[in-house]
């Protein structure tokens, strides 16, 4: 597999005599791929409907000829100001009725007619010059889907398109009625026109009400890339792309996914440790220059399932950003330590954000590879150090995790809908789980929600999946390893509603849930077998085996076949138990790591990771904080 190093650069901002010398210097640092454009509409289009391309033209000519290949993205992130002349009602609004306005970016609503007919014109100006020029290696979509909490839109365009939505939907308002249980709180519909957006109610919404605005929410993201899929495909051959983002959970990325080649995404781990991250004090401070162990590789893994094998990191934090609550430099190393991670997972590139820090706008504060001045950034000599080892080091082959672990946005959506618990978060609880496995020294894949088949995974994670797909559960049915599954797994039938048989009615399973929980900090049940359940706890009834209970004799964890489910949902130290338990069942090994070190296998090699700020021992040799260490398999 070709692993490439690339940059994000933005001619635009630099003069034109300064071009060729940023291209030389990006060649020098092993740097082979650099994307532009996503952001330049308004110098493409200065007037609606007059392009200026000379200066793009001129910016690929001089990249390829410096032997760089482009990443050309389509710059529909950020309409210019003209736009909102032509549309002022394009703009999406808040859930208190607010507009989302113009004066930083992504500010438009996905449900905008009149926008997305601009949207496809700007795509089709763009693929007509540029799809068949050689020189541009890959089409990226838009920016970053979601960014700024801006799929979810309460403007007059989304109410009327949500209206027509539930119309395809379910056909009547008798059938929505009764899909939504309307007869509650006298809520009952007789037209589609008479239904609003679920904000700005009294109390909160109809949990089905808010659960379908979501499903439109996300439908509408994957209808608007899919128009721009569609025109690119006629005018090119190259694979298009989209930039994900981390903890972004608002629209089904599987689904846009389906449309696209390859799937990226932008990672910023210590901002993510700062402003996306649960953890306690001490864990923030220990990995504060480093960034949280597992939430970079959980969402390469991720992604790597939502291309279906083939992704990218497209931005990859070089220094300090200027996005989170607070923004230290990164540990020496790290930046390094990063790349090398992402291309352990399967990366195909790793492109750095970005080339020069700006010294002007809203991004100033944010660092590239070089100072504003040009001189050298920390972060250049340790991408340069990585495009030294990539040449030197024979390609690393993906191979095939023994364990999985299915991740299902619908469940996210569910369960931010009703948590029943101020702290019942699905991210939240998909990264405990995936931690506790990756303390073992194991290696994971991911799996889709419609995954039709386990496959030959010899244990499988299923936390909180609110619905089981039909497809899961035939697979579950006889399904010859271990499946760890729950809490709150089938809990929902369609439109949110309690189903009956009680939950969580899996196959060969005798159990019913009858009574559940949220537990406050500070409160846990103890289990039998060691460690604690926290946040949620189950009450269950049946046949099935009892393993472990709490300290009352009541049972929290049964099995049967190759099923275990869990009433609640572990700490830290059951979940690696329960973890070790079912890999040691089914001939999995597994390793009591030090602290921060990571492991990672692929066909060829395993790596190893530090994230600590200790220096830890690997097979006999001292790994520093920061340090990667790899040996052939």
């Amino acid at each position: 597999m070709k692993r490439s190093l690339g940059v994000c650069y933005y001619p635009e901002h630099w003069p034109e005599a300064q071009w060729p010398e940023d291209a030389a210097r990006m060649v020098a640092a092993g740097i082979s791929r650099v994307r532009i454009g996503e952001f330049a509409w308004g110098l493409m289009e200065p007037e609606p409907g007059r392009f200026d391309w000379g200066w793009l033209d001129r910016a690929i000519g001089v990249l390829g000829d410096a032997g760089l290949e482009i990443i050309l993205g389509t710059p529909t992130a950020t309409p210019p100001r003209w736009m909102l002349d032509r549309h002022p009602d394009m703009l999406a609004l808040d859930s208190q009725g607010r507009p989302r306005g113009f004066g930083s970016r992504r500010h438009y609503c996905f449900s905008h007619a009149g926008y997305r007919a601009e949207a496809a014109r700007i795509t089709e100006a763009m693929a007509r010059r540029y799809g068949r020029d050689a020189r541009v290696i890959a089409w990226q979509t838009d920016n970053e889907y979601g960014c700024h909490d801006t799929v979810l839109s309460y403007s007059p365009a989304a109410t009327a398109a949500f209206r027509d939505w539930l119309a395809q939907e379910y056909q009547s308002p008798d059938a929505l009625n009764r899909a939504w249980g309307n007869v509650f709180w006298s809520m009952a519909y007789d037209s589609f026109d008479q239904i609003g957006l679920p904000n700005l109610t009294v109390t909160e919404p109809n949990p089905a009400h808010a659960f379908d605005f979501r499903r439109f929410s996300s439908a509408q993201v994957v209808a608007f890339n899919r128009m721009q899929v569609d025109i690119l495909r006629r005018h090119t051959d190259a694979p298009i792309l989209h930039n994900y983002m981390g903890r972004e959970l608002a629209y089904d990325h599987f689904a846009v996914g389906a449309d696209l080649d390859i799937a990226s995404w932008d990672s910023y781990p210590i901002g993510f440790l700062s402003d996306r991250l649960e953890a306690d004090a001490d864990h923030k401070r220990r990995y504060l220059r480093q960034g949280d162990p597992d939430m970079q590789a959980l969402h390469h893994d991720l992604y790597r399932a939502v291309g279906r094998g083939r992704w990218w990191v497209m931005e990859q934090q070089p220094g300090p950003v200027n996005w989170a609550p607070w923004n230290p430099a990164p540990l020496p190393g790290m930046v390094r330590l990063w790349t090398w991670e992402a291309f352990a997972h399967g990366a195909e590139t790793v492109a750095f954000f970005r080339w020069r820090q700006a010294p002007f706008a809203q991004e100033q504060m944010h660092a590239g590879l070089l100072l504003p001045d040009s001189s050298a950034a920390p972060g250049l000599a340790e991408a340069a150090q990585v495009a030294g080892e990539l040449a030197a080091m024979p390609d690393v082959a993906p191979a095939r995790a023994p364990v999985a672990l299915v991740f299902d946005y619908e469940a996210a959506w569910a369960w931010a809908v009703q948590p029943q618990g101020a702290d019942f978060d699905y991210f939240r609880m998909v990264l405990c789980w995936y931690r506790g496995a990756r303390e073992l020294g194991l290696s994971i894949d991911i799996l889709p929600p419609h995954a039709a088949d386990l496959g030959d995974y010899r244990v499988v994670l299923m936390p909180g999946l609110a619905r089981l797909r039909p497809s899961a559960l035939r697979a579950l049915d006889g399904f010859g390893g271990r499946a760890l599954i729950g809490p709150r797994s089938n809990a929902k039938a369609d439109a949110m509603a309690t189903p009956v048989p009680l939950p969580p009615n899996l196959p060969g399973m005798d159990l019913r849930i009858t009574q559940v929980e949220s537990l406050p900090p500070g409160m846990t049940e103890p289990l039998s077998g060691g460690g604690h359940v926290l946040h949620w706890r189950e009450h269950l009834q049946g046949d099935a085996e009892v393993l472990e209970t709490d300290a009352a004799g009541a049972p929290l964890i049964v099995r049967a076949g190759g099923l275990d489910y869990l009433g609640g949902w572990p700490d830290a130290a059951a979940l690696r138990r329960l973890i070790r338990a079912a890999c040691a069942q089914q001939g999995i090994e597994t390793e009591s790591l030090p602290e921060g070190l990571r492991l990672r296998d692929t066909a060829t090699h395993r790596f190893a990771f530090n994230y600590g700020p200790d220096p830890v021992v690997w097979e006999g040799r001292s790994l520093p904080p920061a340090g990667v260490a790899w040996r052939a398999r």
